[in-house]
């Protein structure tokens, strides 16, 4: 199978000043920004209906992520070329699976824009009440907050490190003072049941970790980026690996917190659960109004990240042929095209929802991307086990083998139970959204064929 070449970017391109590679600590803060992004800040009331076997799913989920984090380190040590999943896949499988990993994880990338713009909506109706008073103010909101960070990644990838930086920084604190200080305030009469659902145990915790995904995804943020990141074979695999571990220990203890500081009924139902449980440990409304500001903040760091991988995606694509070769323009270090081309669809998509009604619009979308991040995730998982088993050995390490083979089929096994936990009408959505990829596939490998010819 031959090897895609690695992908290298024009001096011009890096010489500019508004572009600049990522150490290890920005590298580590996108990963960190983008998994630490919407997710934690709302999905604690959008797991509530299942009762508090929903944290056993998130430890689950947590062990799963942490080997899904490990088996991308290894791969972008072999790999250290921008596009992430889609390398690897390419690498291990040809054109058309690298293909279908990269066409799903932009619609991943693109429809988790749109869902984190409705959480952020959901906080900043707290500090302007105004916004929440009909559906079309939310979808204005939300529009509004897809756009301004895609302004920031359209000045370039300079200004992209910054912000991701300062939302990483300023998203802490609220998290911390719930996650830790949460714990003295812990009522275990405000736990409710166990399980609030008449599923089996198994069902409820593959229900509530398929909505709880959504808040891991982002584990391959450095991948994706890897050609921005100086020294990608050594600094890729490292930020993945602390960026997951660092976002995990915040998600448990955080969602422990808000379960023991919010009434089991009251969060069900709540919109801003993070704002009522610092409502709850100090009364009155201005610890709620600090966390809901933090969680703006920290979600818009996160539409600021997502948005540069939503383009570095098509982009590393279109290099190899794979996707309209317009996707290909890049300009201060950022593939422009395709930031233009991804929040266009996700304010689509966003419109589009909200025509249906503001009820459950979060969720679905969540849903969906659940099922479309897993092909990536399948795929790339899936290439680590044909390298360690076909004997490539540039690509293996030999005295890591046992370890590297039981971490891929756990990623691979983690992933397969993602799918499955998604849903129906995910998993129907989803697939519609990736079958229309293979038209676009099947265009563009002609025109690549009568290129060569």
């Amino acid at each position: 199978m031959r090897d895609p070449a690695p992908t290298t970017e024009p001096a011009a391109a890096a010489q500019s000043p508004h572009a600049r590679r990522f150490g290890l600590p920005i590298a580590t803060c996108l990963v960190m920004g983008n998994v630490i992004g919407g997710g934690i800040f709302l999905l604690p009331a959008s797991v509530a209906p299942f009762g508090t076997i929903s944290l056993v799913a998130f430890g689950v989920l947590t062990a799963g992520a942490i080997a899904l984090a490990l088996v991308f380190g290894r791969l972008a040590e072999r790999h250290p070329q921008t596009g992430g999943p889609y390398v690897y896949a390419r690498a291990a499988f040809g054109d058309f699976a690298g293909f279908l990993a990269a066409w799903s994880y932009w619609i991943t990338a693109w429809v988790s824009n749109a869902a984190l713009a409705v959480a952020a909506v959901g906080y900043l109706t707290v500090l302007f009440p105004a916004a929440g008073a009909h559906k079309w103010s939310m979808c204005l909101a939300a529009l509004a907050v897809q756009w301004l960070p895609a302004l920031a990644n359209l000045a370039g990838t300079r200004y992209v490190g910054a912000v991701q930086v300062i939302a990483t920084v300023l998203k802490f604190a609220p998290l911390l003072l719930v996650a830790v200080g949460g714990l003295f305030f812990f009522d275990p009469a405000n736990l409710g049941p166990f399980r609030a659902t008449d599923q089996s145990a198994a069902g409820a915790v593959s229900a509530a970790a398929a909505i709880l995904l959504f808040s891991y995804l982002g584990v391959e943020s450095a991948t994706v980026s890897a050609g921005e990141v100086r020294d990608p074979a050594r600094n890729v695999g490292r930020a993945t690996i602390l960026g997951t571990a660092g976002a995990a220990v915040v998600y448990l203890l955080g969602t422990l917190s808000v379960f023991g500081l919010v009434a089991h009924e009251k969060l069900v139902s709540s919109t801003a659960p993070f704002t009522d449980a610092v409502n709850a440990m100090f009364g009155g409304t201005w610890g709620g109004t600090v966390v809901a500001c933090a969680a703006v903040i920290s979600m818009l760091g996160a539409l600021n990240g997502w948005t540069l991988l939503s383009a570095q995606t098509p982009y590393a694509a279109a290099k190899d042929g794979l996707f309209p070769k317009v996707f290909e323009t890049k300009k201060r270090g950022v593939p422009v095209v395709g930031v233009v081309v991804t929040v266009a669809l996700a304010s689509a998509l966003t419109v589009y929802n909200y025509t249906l009604g503001a009820e459950g619009v979060f969720e679905s979308l969540v849903l969906i991307t659940t099922f479309t991040a897993t092909v990536p995730y399948l795929l790339a998982t899936a290439a680590q086990i044909y390298f360690l088993l076909s004997g490539q050995r540039e690509r293996v390490h030999p005295g890591r083998l046992a370890r590297d083979g039981v971490l891929a089929v756990l990623a691979f096994g983690f992933s397969m139970w993602l799918v499955a936990g998604s849903g129906y009408a995910a998993v129907y959505q989803g697939v519609l959204f990736l079958f229309a990829g293979v038209l676009c596939y099947a265009a563009m490998s002609a025109r690549k064929t009568r290129a060569t010819a």
